[in-house]
């Protein structure tokens, strides 16, 4: 697993908003070196429209929505574009896509926690094929499970902090299998819990893995952390990589640029090993 990445991501930008391209930048420079980076194209109207209602990509696509979380950026419509064809991209070559803006919290007609469109769900969607989605940001993918609820080719898995934004996933229901964790829950009780779910899953027919990648349950993250250390995500990696399938994934939370590197560094170091 590579990367996906255009550094037309860190040109869209709010003054001392917490989804700041800088801290991309500074991850993506820890990763270069060491990894291809393969460059997204847009993602077209249709395939906004696999997930998202015509009249909710049109309010995004002229600024008719007001979310405190979610700026008005010059531009803000390539960008969201771009970073949806980054999933794309991400899952036609099976690779993780550091494009932003990020995703999970965007569902079929809502927007949140700094997500506009959904760009797993973009890419999910597009490419025709049972899934099972496993998202490990820290705060539950709201509209990730808005968009696939009861979907028949696809199961949703998150593991997540709560209490917590957004304030969803206290329970399972129907495709969606939610846990939440405590802030406090750490390496060891973290990994046994994502265990057991991966194991639960191995020997059925999903024909890919999709991953909202997110690293924001790290120790020192400012926003969502769950106590893991650097080390658990490469454990995360290699969870990932024993289910045996096709996988992608994107990019969601972890606000600190130097750990932010270092773990994503640590998960693609596990899925590759």
């Amino acid at each position: 697993m590579d990367l996906v990445f255009s550094e037309e991501a860190l040109q869209y930008r709010s003054a001392g908003h917490p989804e700041s391209p800088d801290r991309v930048k500074t991850a993506y420079g820890y990763l270069k070196d060491d990894y291809k980076a393969r460059k997204p194209v847009q993602a077209d109207l249709e395939d906004l429209y696999l997930v998202h209602s015509e009249d909710f990509v049109q309010k995004v696509r002229n600024g008719n929505f007001s979310d405190p979380d979610c700026p008005k950026y010059d531009n803000l419509f390539y960008y969201a574009t771009l970073s949806a064809g980054g999933a794309i991209k991400a899952q036609q070559t099976s690779d993780l896509s550091l494009m932003r803006p990020p995703g999970h919290h965007a569902g079929k007609d809502f927007l949140g926690g700094f997500c506009y469109f959904n760009n797993l769900a973009i890419a999910v969607k597009k490419s025709g094929v049972k899934t099972l989605i496993i998202d490990f940001d820290a705060h539950h993918g709201n509209g990730t499970e808005d968009i696939f609820l009861g979907d028949e080719q696809v199961v949703y898995l998150s593991l997540h902090r709560s209490p917590g934004f957004p304030g969803t996933g206290d329970e399972s229901r129907k495709n969606a299998i939610n846990h939440p964790v405590s802030a406090t829950i750490g390496d060891e009780s973290y990994l046994e819990l994502l265990t057991q779910e991966v194991e639960r899953f191995k020997g059925e027919d999903f024909e890919q893995l999709a991953l909202s990648a997110g690293f924001d349950g790290h120790e020192r993250d400012p926003l969502a952390s769950v106590g893991l250390s650097t080390s658990a995500f490469r454990e995360i990696g290699e969870l990932m990589k024993s289910l045996e399938l096709p996988t992608f994934g994107v990019l969601e939370g972890g606000y600190v640029g130097e750990d932010l590197g270092k773990n994503i560094d640590a998960f693609l170091k596990g899925f590759n090993s």
